[in-house]
Order: structure tokens, then C-alpha cells, then sequence
């Protein structure tokens, strides 16, 4: 032990000498000694920071970090260690070893807390000759990434909770923890364990277990009958595991049980009817599972929070199914289930989800009566009748979704009474009459569904009032006269869809926030397309105006829409010569007389060979031009002064008001290759030719960047005229990218260097070589193997776990394939870190709706809370992991993505059916790997954040995935 600080022992001797004569009961000379040395361990072989322990400095050892004391007899004894998440991190094994050492000799320790460190393994010798810990009795080593079978804990026969959840245990448990007889709580989820599930302690007839949670394994089989020989169980979680067959209906001798999670398995049968005998029963989740049958009379009777979506649940509701008042929250959403929806209702009900079923009948008017109603979800059914009018009573409803039914008259004007709806969404009935104007009340709305219904009438001028709507769609209905002029008043609104409708008149001026799509199509618009229509929405994505009666030339100033992808003109009638658009627009033109472009498309009707002389003349007369015109540029050039210097450590003037003025220049990596390769001038000229751009998103716009060296960089513009983003300070902005190019990941985009102009923010980058993992993914070339999907998900995982680890966390405003880059088919990288910090939701009337994300990777909670976490993050990146299972986009058809899995994870066949067929198949290995990390996807976007994991754990089971 000479290695230990002969000045550390004698201080901590001198400082417990002092003490004694101040205190009765100083700590036991002996544990005092030891504590010093695993102190000593702890900061110099296991690699945790000095400034994370609080030692040396306090006289009494008691109150050094982690460490309770209680008095016994004469002196005080060590009784609770808790050194989690210091970031422990053994240097070699022998420095382990001697920790657990010293640690086995503290024979007065009952908690022993080593939770979210390092530690991927432990010392045999802990478990075979620990004897001094004989009368432990919590023992907490979570979160480690422990990477060995589940260890003999027979030495430890006092142990009343152990918690070895969120790590790497691999194996089967068999017997292994029989001898642990006084064990009351245990905890083994989120791990690899494999077999069955223990019944554990079988030889005992009354187990001692209150708290068993087994989650997110891989346990096989039947639930076992030995669990019910626990009578004093309270938590019972075998979730996310690929358990079968029934239920054992033996829930009577569970009396006490509080909370039973049994969702994600393939459990089948018809569910336990002993459930609803259990009086202290609060919440029972059994979701994606094979149960069928009827569901069971009295079920909720003492139940809070159920959960029995997307299973094989047949017959009609229960009539007492809603009425229990303790019950709170119900989803039996994706089942086959018929009749009609009880009246009786309780009224404490915040949560009612019935969606996807075969449910028919009228919606009862007692739904008027639940005022804590949040979310009512509805759709998919055979509901008929009118919508009640006393609807407009839930005066707390946030979402509405009662889609795709049979509701049909008038939408009551009542509705408009729901100011704190979120999201309406009707489409796909039978609704007719016009728009009522009170739904111009709904001041909180973000978005307004409508479509395919039998609407007619003008559209509401008053809808303008509605200005945190961000998306409405009112098409395939009969909707007649002109668009409302005040449309342009909406400030938020992102997405336009009035297709399949009778509107004419003069289209008007669109919103400057248009930036998803503006559908026009089908319709009785006529006339020349107005150039001014669109100029105030330059970020627009997709713009569809097909099959109308527009005449004349395509406009000059549709050119202009930067970040326009589609075009859709077919089925007018155009005439003149196409415009040359970018080349990442496709525009559609046929049915019109539209003739050839600069770029050398060719009107069907010309004849190219009587074309050959004008087009050589045309050619010699460019050329002679062009020549004139290098020439007189060189002259310019040369008379002129250079307008630029390099940036140094100040802001420098500019003297050519064309270029941007460049307010300050900063470079944030301290790699000299970089530095030396970046000149802020040469990329400020390059940065005004719009053949750089290579991508533009809603708040960025990409550029290509060459350096007078040849060295090739990215630069993206934030565009600070958007008043969304808000930079505050130059000098804070500074400071936060300079934070930001400090994170070090390779799986993260950070800025090397920024240049601050008057109206807009630059920011360097690392070339980005192979585009998005959305153009990859759903381009049209072959498709991607799973060995780079897989890559690119363990990529993305580590990164945003990084993200989400770091001391402030950064949370991510938009994660979907369009935001991750890739350097290489196998190195995505996570891009937009800095929106988190420079967009400012308030400036988007208080809402997040039109900056939190890309549509289908939006979690459901965003409906009504309206707030970034990191739980909505795991649901974005789950998305992201069904678009590489599946090789289809976030949404589809109008469904999305996560909603459709989900559907289909009840069954396994049905699961195999999520696979891209087109690799699944590939070999028997590649489709076990996938079916694993499909687990993984759907745990991500389960409905309640509480159930989906932590992104490090994520990443954890992803590097697992077998």
C-alpha cells in the first residue's frame, strides 16, 4: 500500500485527532483509513476529476461526497457509499481490484450506490470473497455497461434491492439469483438477458419481491407461475421482451400490485379477468401484443391509466368500459373493436384514445361533460350523426382527431368555444355546410384538417385570425369563390392545401412563413399565373397549380423561389418558353403548349432540324458576347482595388456595398490546417453565386465553397431577417458556436469558423460529400445495404447520446433525415446543433409548431405541450430508424410512419412485414440485426415520453443489436 500518500494519511489522522476532542463519536479510526484510501483510488487510478470530490478539506470524513454515517456504541460507521455518476473509469484491473478491496472492508456498509460510471466489468473477487459486505442490503451498479452474465451474488444473501439495470448483462438468470431470500426489489431492464423469465425464490411460498422489473430484454417463453408466489408485489414489468402465450389468470393472490407493464411482447389469449379484482391496480399497459377476445366487464373499474393498443381485441365496449370515475386515461387504439362508444363517462377523463377500430354509432353528448378532457382520438372508425355541439364544452381539449368516420351535417359553431385546441383534425367525413366563422376563435390552433369532406361556401376571411396555424388543409371539398386577401396575414402558416375545390378570383398574396407547400390544383383559376402571388414566399418547397385553366407565360419570378423542389403546371393552358429553373426543381409542364427551355428541354410539337441554323446563330452570338464581356471584366478588375482583406482578430470594412459587409469574423477550431485554409473574403465572394447552393432548409441555405488552395468547405447562411432566429449580442452569439465548436464527436457537425454580417450568420463546416441520409436513403439510385443503415443509426444514436450528455445538453429543433449529413456512406453527422440556440419560439407568436420539426418525426406530446425534450428527441431519432428499417419516408400517403409500425408490431408476421424486404432478405443474420433494432424503433416512438429510453441507452442497445 505504499503507493498511497504517506501526507494524505497523516492529515486525515491529524484532522480525526483534532476532531475527537470536539466530538463524542468520532469515526472509527480503522474505516477512516480506509475511506482515505479509496478516495485516493478514486481520484487517482479511477480516473474521477478532483473538483467531483469533496475530501480533505472537511475534518470529518462523514461528510466527504457520497459518504452517511450513523453513530454506533462509541463512534461513527461508515453505512451508505454513493459515488454515482463521477465517471468512474478504472485505468487497469488491478486498480479495480484494489478498490473493491478496500470497499469489501467496510463490514458496517448497508447502501453501496456505484450507478452511471464506467465500470464494464467487476472484480470476481467482489463476488467470491466479499464477506465484510455480508450484510449489505441496497446495491445500485446501473447505467455501468457492464459486459458479463449475470454474477453470483450468493455472498450477498442480505441484499434487499439490487438495481443492474441499463447495462450489458448478457445470458441466461436461471438460479443464479435464488439465494437472494430477503430481496424485495430488482431491477434487471434494459439489458441482454436471454431464456426465460425466473420465477426466482420458487422454493419460497411467500416471496419477499414488492418491485420486479425486467424490461427490455430478451427473455423467451411464458410468464411463469412462480410470480404470483410473491404476494406483496406493487411493480410487475416484463415489458419490450418477446414473451408468449396467455396470461396466467392467478392475479388474485397479487392483491397489493400497483402497476403491471406487460406491453411489446407476443402475448396472446384473452386478458386476465382476475385484473379487476385488484383494488390497488392504477395502471395496466399490455400494448402491441397478440390478446384477443372481449374485453372483460369491470375491467376499470379500480384502473387509472390503461393501455391495450394495437392488439387483436374484438367485440363491443363494455358499457362500464369509461365510467369508472377513477379513470383517467384509456387507449385501445388499432384493435377490431365494434359497437358503439358508452355513454357513461368518467369524468376525470383527460386521455381517451379509440382510433382504428370498427366502432360505430354516434358520438354521445356526454363527451361535453369531460372538462379535464386533453386528447380525444377518434378516427379510423364508423362513427356516424352530427359532431355534438356540447364538444365546445371541453374547454381544456388540445387535440381533436376524429378523422376518417362518418360524421356528416354542419361542424356546430360551439367548437369555437375549444380555445386551447392545438389540433383539429376532421378530415375524410361527410361534414357539409359551410366554415363556420367562430372557427376563427380558436386562437391556439397550429393545425386545421378539414379536407375530403363536402364543405361548401367561401373560405372564412376570419380564418385569418387564426395566427399560429401552421398548417390547413381544406382540400377535396366543394369550396367556392376566391382565397381570402388576408391570407397573407398568416404569420406561421408553413402548409396551404385547397386542391380538389371549385375557388377562381385572383390569387392572393401568400404568407412569408409558406414554406412546406401550396396546393392549388383542381380548381377554376383562369388567367395568367400572377408573378407577385408568390414573391413573398421565397422558402416555398412545393408548389402545385395543375390542372386549372392558367394561360399565358410561366413567370420570370417563379425562378426565384430558392428552395422550390416540385412544380407542378400540367393541365393548363401555358404557352411561351419554360424559364430555366435550379437544378434540383422538377417542374411538371405536361398538357400545356409550353415550349423549350435555355437548359435544352424540347417543346414535343417543334421540329429540332429546322432549328439547327437559328440555334448555331444563337450559339456564335452568345460566344462572341461572352468574350466582350471577359474582356471588359478584366479591365475592371484590374483598374480596380482589392476590395477585401483577410479577418483578422477585428472586423473589417467593406468598400463594395454588393458584397456582404462583414461585421466580424472568428475562427473557433485551433487546427492549423483549417486556419490556414479558411479566408472569410474568398468565401464571401463565393457565397453570392447561386450555382454554390447545394441544399436549402427551412432556416439554412448550403454553399460550396472553394479556397484559394483548392480545399473545399460547406457554408451555411442563418438567415437573421427571419425573425424566428435571434442572435441577441455578437458577442454572446460568438460565445455560444465558440461552446459549440468545442464539443468533440465525430458525429456531430460543428462550426470550424463564423462570419457575422449585418443580416446573416456564416458558418464553416467540413465538406459534406455525400448529401443527406434522406437524399441516400429515398433517392433513386440502389437501394442502401444494411450494413451502412446500420452505421448511420449507431452514428446518430452516439451523436445525439453525446448531445443529450454534455453539461448543458443541446436539444435538436428539427432531427430527421433531411437535418443528418454524411461525410461518408458510413459517417452520418447531426446537423442544426446551433438552432437550439439562436431560434427564439416567441418571435412565432409563442408557438413551436412551425420551428419543432420536420412533419411525422414530431411527438404527439408537442400537441399540447409545445416544448423541446429530450424524450421528443428519442421519438424524432426512433423515426429515424424506422426510415432505415423500412426504406420509406416519415410520411406516407398521408400516414405516418411511426403510427403505420405501430399498427403492424402486434404479430410477428405482421412485424416482419415493417422490413424492407429488399435487404431484410439479404442473409439470416442481417434480419435478426434488423428485427432487433425494430425493437429499439419502436420503443423510441411509443405515445408516453415516460416509456421510451434514454438516447444513451439507445446507442447502448444499438451497438448490442444481434
Amino acid at each position: 500500500m505504499g503507493r498511497y500518500s504517506y501526507l494524505f494519511s497523516f492529515f486525515l489522522l491529524s484532522a480525526l485527532c483534532s476532531s475527537s476532542q470536539a466530538s463524542a463519536a468520532p469515526l472509527n479510526q480503522t474505516q477512516a483509513n480506509l475511506l482515505g484510501k479509496i478516495f485516493e483510488i478514486l481520484q487517482s487510478d479511477l480516473s474521477v476529476p478532483s473538483g467531483r470530490l469533496n475530501h480533505g478539506i472537511n475534518t470529518n470524513p462523514c461528510n466527504w461526497t457520497g459518504v452517511t454515517c450513523f453513530n454506533s456504541s462509541s463512534s461513527e460507521v461508515v453505512s451508505k457509499l454513493s459515488f454515482s455518476d463521477l465517471g468512474i473509469s478504472p485505468i487497469n484491473s488491478s486498480s479495480l481490484t484494489v478498490f473493491f478491496g478496500n470497499l469489501c472492508s467496510l463490514d458496517t456498509l448497508h447502501q453501496l450506490d456505484l450507478s452511471s460510471n464506467r465500470l464494464s466489468s467487476l472484480p470476481d473477487s467482489f463476488f467470491s470473497n466479499c464477506t465484510g459486505l455480508s450484510g449489505l442490503k441496497n446495491l445500485n451498479l446501473s447505467n455501468n455497461g457492464l459486459e458479463t452474465p449475470i454474477p453470483d451474488f450468493s455472498k450477498f444473501g442480505h441484499l434487499e434491492v439490487l438495481d443492474l439495470s441499463f447495462n450489458n448483462l448478457n445470458g441466461t438468470i436461471g438460479m443464479k439469483l435464488d439465494s437472494l431470500t430477503q430481496l424485495t426489489s430488482l431491477n434487471l431492464s434494459y439489458n441482454l438477458l436471454t431464456g426465460t423469465v425466473p420465477p426466482l425464490i420458487s422454493d419460497q411460498e411467500n416471496g419477499t419481491l414488492k418491485e420486479l422489473v425486467l424490461s427490455m430484454n430478451n427473455f423467451t417463453g411464458k410468464i411463469p407461475d412462480g410470480i404470483f408466489k410473491h404476494r406483496d408485489l406493487t411493480l410487475l414489468d416484463l415489458s419490450q421482451n418477446q414473451l408468449t402465450g396467455s396470461v396466467p389468470d392467478k392475479f388474485n393472490n397479487l392483491t397489493k400490485l400497483k402497476i403491471l407493464l406487460l406491453n411489446a411482447n407476443y402475448l396472446s389469449g384473452p386478458i386476465p379477468s382476475t385484473l379487476m379484482n385488484l383494488i390497488s391496480l392504477s395502471r395496466f399497459a399490455a400494448y402491441q401484443n397478440n390478446f384477443s377476445g372481449w374485453i372483460p366487464t369491470g375491467l376499470t373499474k379500480y384502473i387509472n391509466v390503461l393501455d391495450l393498443s394495437y392488439n387483436n381485441l374484438t367485440g363491443e365496449l363494455p358499457t362500464d368500459l369509461l365510467s369508472a370515475p377513477n379513470l383517467e386515461s384509456i387507449d385501445f387504439t388499432g384493435n377490431s373493436l365494434t359497437g358503439s362508444i358508452p355513454v357513461n363517462l368518467s369524468r376525470n377523463l383527460y386521455r381517451v384514445r379509440l382510433g382504428e377500430n370498427h366502432l360505430n354509432g354516434t358520438l354521445p353528448t356526454s363527451i361535453g361533460e369531460l372538462s379535464l378532457l386533453i386528447y380525444l382520438e377518434l378516427d379510423g372508425n364508423n362513427l356516424s350523426g352530427d359532431i355534438p355541439k356540447n364538444l365546445g364544452s371541453c374547454k381544456n381539449l388540445t387535440l381533436m382527431n376524429l378523422a376518417s368516420n362518418n360524421f356528416e351535417n354542419e361542424l356546430p359553431s360551439e367548437l369555437g368555444n375549444l380555445s386551447n385546441l392545438v389540433v383539429m383534425k376532421l378530415q375524410m367525413n361527410k361534414i357539409s355546410g359551410r366554415i363556420p366563422y367562430q372557427i376563427s376563435n380558436l386562437i391556439n390552433l397550429s393545425t386545421l384538417n378539414l379536407s375530403q369532406n363536402a364543405l361548401s361556401g367561401e373560405i372564412p376571411s376570419h380564418i385569418s385570425d387564426l395566427q399560429k396555424l401552421s398548417n390547413l388543409n381544406l382540400q377535396g371539398n366543394n369550396l367556392s369563390g376566391s382565397i381570402p386577401t388576408t391570407i397573407s396575414n398568416m404569420a406561421n402558416l408553413m402548409e396551404l392545401q385547397l386542391g380538389n375545390n371549385k375557388l377562381n378570383g385572383t390569387i392572393p398574396i401568400m404568407p412569408s412563413s409558406l414554406t412546406t407547400a401550396l396546393n392549388l390544383s383542381h380548381n377554376c383559376f383562369s388567367g395568367s399565373i400572377p408573378s407577385s402571388s408568390f414573391s413573398n414566399s421565397p422558402q416555398l418547397e412545393i408548389l402545385d397549380l395543375s390542372h386549372n385553366n392558367f394561360s399565358g407565360p410561366v413567370p420570370d419570378s417563379l425562378t426565384t423561389l430558392q428552395f422550390l423542389t416540385l412544380l407542378d403546371l400540367s393541365n393548363n393552358n401555358l404557352t411561351g418558353t419554360l424559364p430555366t429553373f435550379h437544378k434540383w426543381v422538377n417542374v411538371i409542364t405536361t398538357g400545356n403548349a409550353l415550349h423549350a427551355n435555355s437548359s435544352g428541354e424540347q417543346n414535343p410539337n417543334s421540329n429540332p432540324k429546322k432549328n439547327v441554323h437559328t440555334k448555331l446563330a444563337i450559339l456564335f452570338s452568345v460566344l462572341g458576347a461572352f468574350a466582350g464581356l471577359l474582356l471588359l471584366a478584366g479591365l475592371i478588375v484590374y483598374s480596380l482595388p482589392k476590395r477585401f482583406y483577410r479577418v483578422k482578430d477585428v472586423g473589417i470594412q467593406s468598400d463594395d456595398s454588393t458584397l456582404p459587409h462583414i461585421i466580424n469574423g472568428c475562427y473557433i477550431t485551433t487546427n492549423s490546417i483549417h486556419t490556414a485554409n479558411i479566408d472569410f473574403s474568398e468565401s464571401m465572394e463565393a457565397v453570392l453565386n447561386p450555382l454554390n447552393v447545394f441544399m436549402k432548409t427551412r432556416f439554412c441555405t448550403y454553399y460550396h465553397v472553394e479556397m484559394p488552395n483548392g480545399s473545399a468547405y460547406s457554408v451555411k447562411k442563418l438567415n437573421f431577417s427571419d425573425k424566428i432566429i435571434q442572435i441577441g449580442s455578437q458577442d454572446k452569439f460568438g460565445h455560444e458556436l465558440e461552446v459549440l465548436g468545442r464539443l468533440t464527436n465525430s458525429n456531430v457537425m460543428v462550426p470550424l469558423a463564423y462570419v457575422l454580417t449585418e443580416d446573416s450568420a456564416y458558418l464553416f463546416y467540413e465538406q459534406l460529400c455525400m448529401g443527406t441520409v434522406f437524399d441516400v436513403l429515398h433517392g433513386s439510385g440502389n437501394a442502401l445495404d444494411w450494413k451502412c443503415r446500420y452505421s448511420i443509426a449507431l452514428g446518430v444514436a452516439q451523436g445525439l447520446a453525446f448531445l443529450h450528455g454534455c453539461t448543458h445538453p443541446v436539444l435538436l429543433l428539427d432531427l430527421s433525415t433531411r437535418s443528418l449529413h454524411l461525410k461518408s456512406l458510413n459517417e452520418p453527422q447531426i446537423g442544426d446543433i446551433e438552432l437550439y440556440k439562436v431560434i427564439d419560439p416567441s418571435k412565432s407568436t409563442g408557438s413551436l409548431s412551425t420551428v419543432a420539426g420536420s412533419v411525422g418525426y414530431i411527438p404527439p406530446e408537442y400537441a399540447y405541450t409545445m416544448r423541446l425534450t429530450m424524450a421528443g428527441n428519442v421519438y424524432s431519432f426512433g423515426v429515424v430508424l424506422l426510415e432505415l428499417l423500412t426504406g420509406k419516408p416519415a410520411v406516407s400517403e398521408g400516414i405516418e410512419l411511426s403510427k403505420w409500425a405501430l399498427s403492424r408490431s402486434a404479430r410477428p408476421e405482421d412485424r416482419e412485414g415493417i422490413l424492407d424486404s429488399r435487404i431484410s432478405r439479404v442473409s439470416i443474420p442481417v434480419h435478426s440485426q434488423m428485427q432487433s433494432v425494430l425493437k429499439i424503433a419502436l420503443s423510441c416512438v411509443a405515445f408516453s415520453p415516460e416509456s421510451r429510453p434514454k438516447m444513451r441507452n439507445v446507442s447502448r442497445m444499438l451497438f448490442n443489436a444481434k
